[in-house]
């Protein structure tokens, strides 16, 4: 197909039309998006504070009639995934519902997705610098499409000196490298119980 692709574009075929030719062949890529179980949950097996979460999550279910439920998103012009993959299944583990948005997904595909999904919390994973704008983007597009019970938590590289600045954009919990899967989701639990008082 790359000899046919330069044969192509030497008679001056664009771009475009070359990759219309090679689509009805071989398709378009998608990507598929996951949520693996079992690898988190195990390796936390002796951790209280896991096993709290867990509990606490199990009392949320008997009283709402369903676990709670986080979309994971990136949006923009991030494909750093491997950390929102690493939370997805960690809170899979520990007992949430879990979605994940596509990659370079916008704020407007997410706040869909999340009311679609029906979840209680988007958390949003960003390594690239995105999270001052397409956050915010995120809240308002929530409000206005009348959202604003889902809550929105923030991760990943993040500098210290913007939490101000996304916590009075109305983020309820962000964190950074390192933090401890078990004392984020005990912290996404105690944001949504807040939220939902």
């Amino acid at each position: 197909s790359l000899d046919l692709s330069v044969e192509a574009a030497r008679i001056r075929c664009t771009v475009g039309e070359m990759t219309q030719a090679l689509e009805q062949v071989w398709g378009r890529y998608k990507a598929n998006t996951q949520v693996i179980s079992g690898v988190y949950g195990k390796s936390m097996e002796k951790d209280k504070q896991w096993h709290e979460v867990h509990q606490e999550i199990l009392e949320f279910e008997k009283k709402e009639g369903r676990r709670p439920r986080m979309l994971v998103a990136k949006m923009g012009q991030d494909g750093h995934d491997r950390g929102a993959k690493v939370i997805a299944t960690a809170f899979a583990d520990v007992g949430f519902d879990i979605d994940l948005a596509p990659l370079f997904s916008t704020p407007e595909d997410v706040a869909k997705q999340a009311i679609e999904n029906d979840v209680h919390i988007v958390g949003v994973s960003t390594q690239a610098a995105g999270h001052k704008t397409l956050i915010p983007d995120l809240i308002q597009e929530l409000k206005k499409l009348k959202a604003e019970d889902i809550i929105v938590i923030a991760g990943g590289v993040i500098p210290k000196q913007d939490y101000d600045f996304l916590y009075k954009v109305g983020v309820k919990g962000i964190f950074g490298p390192g933090t401890p899967i078990p004392q984020a989701a005990a912290e996404v639990m105690k944001a949504l119980t807040i939220a939902r008082s």
